[in-house]
């Protein structure tokens, strides 16, 4: 059986790399990797190199960025994408296609597979972020595959709903967590050499994205979240540059612009690779933004989330997440929130939603007896 597994960004990547091993070592599988996207950008850190790096080996490598993050260069770059997927699939020919996800990279991946009559098994469907128009994105390609892996019952549910087959549905929980459980994580020290950083009284890792669908620029939203960073003491952030989304180049710009006047309490990668990040992540105070690994990934290490605006809206979330408005004041509040006694030691009794234990493990037992056959055809499952 060859299986490809499609990649677009370093998030990615990083959620996908326990899955690719597991496959790869499935003596009778073949793993086919299809690696496009901000993975072949200088600009965003030619990740591609860390996938090879640890060992892959890329079979294909479809170019699709422009040079701009504007909408029409963003929908010009879907379109050169499949392009590129209408060679790869010619040539791979593979027998399932792995998709993870909501980015636009991969509904050009889905697209071009459904005409190859490809069968698409989907990672992370049924959720809900109504601040980004990742959200029909998603709802997109769960109707565009054959296989689902959700994160929650709840969403396993709302894959039903959508008219998939419950014998196709499976709750596996977040895939993200098999790397905090298999991981060894770097010591504080390790990390503070390995980053050039020294932490203070209060850390946070800062990420955060465009919400394309809100009105307001980017730009305003990032410097209202710079501001309220500003006011913090004895405080050190450390940032990762926004994905090549709609609005993203002015982010990172303004986190190069901030870190060159604030370098005593603030510093900034590209990419930090899943490693470095989660290992941040379990000695910050909190992470901030707009990121998922806010809600998915910061729980199970017991560190806080301030989660900020709408592009999150709608997903399950752990007690540890303080959601915030896009306002000044709001976002020192929920500062003041989490440096509270009582909810430090809250965080050590979180449970996370999305741990059903074992994410890989789960998949590859339905991969070992599912059949592909049955995938020729695909009829709406109605909801009595």
């Amino acid at each position: 059986m060859k299986i490809c597994i499609a990649t677009g960004t370093r998030a990615e990547y990083g959620l996908l790399k326990p899955l690719m091993q597991a496959i790869q070592s499935e003596a009778t599988w073949q793993l086919q990797l299809l690696v496009t996207g901000a993975h072949l950008s200088p600009e965003f850190g030619l990740t591609y190199k860390i996938i090879e790096t640890d060992g892959f080996k890329i079979d294909k490598k479809v170019e699709m960025l422009l040079s701009a993050d504007t909408s029409s260069s963003i929908v010009k770059s879907m379109g050169m994408g499949m392009v590129g997927y209408a060679d790869a699939f010619a040539e791979l020919n593979p027998d399932l296609l792995f998709i993870l996800g909501d980015r636009y990279e991969m509904l050009s991946v889905a697209s071009s597979a459904l005409i190859f009559n490809i069968p698409i098994a989907h990672i992370h469907g049924g959720e809900i972020t109504e601040g980004a128009y990742d959200d029909a994105i998603r709802h997109s390609i769960t109707k565009m595959s054959h296989l689902h892996f959700a994160s929650t019952e709840a969403y396993k549910n709302r894959i039903i709903q959508l008219g998939e087959n419950p014998k196709n549905v499976f709750n596996v929980g977040a895939i993200g967590l098999d790397s905090i459980k298999n991981l060894k994580l770097l010591t504080k020290e390790e990390l503070e050499e390995n980053l050039d950083i020294k932490f203070k009284k209060y850390n946070y890792q800062v990420t955060f994205h465009p919400s394309t669908l809100d009105k307001e620029s980017p730009e305003n939203q990032f410097q209202i979240l710079l501001n309220a960073i500003s006011k913090q003491e004895d405080s050190f952030f450390v940032f990762t540059k926004a994905n090549a989304d709609t609005g993203g180049r002015i982010i990172n710009k303004m986190i190069d612009e901030y870190v060159s006047q604030n370098i005593d309490k603030a510093t900034a990668f590209t990419s930090l690779g899943n490693l470095r990040f989660l290992s941040l992540v379990q000695y910050c105070d909190a992470i901030i933004g707009n990121s998922s690994s806010g809600i998915l990934e910061a729980p199970s290490l017991n560190s806080a989330t301030i989660n900020i605006g709408n592009r999150q809206k709608g997903r399950i979330q752990a007690r540890s997440v303080v959601n915030s408005n896009l306002d000044e004041q709001d976002i020192l509040e929920a500062f003041s929130q989490i440096k509270q006694d009582t909810f430090k030691k809250d965080l050590a009794r979180i449970i996370n939603p999305y741990d059903n234990g074992g994410s890989c493990h789960k998949i590859m037992d339905v991969l070992k007896k599912i059949n592909l056959e049955s995938f020729q055809t695909k009829p709406f499952f109605d909801l009595n």
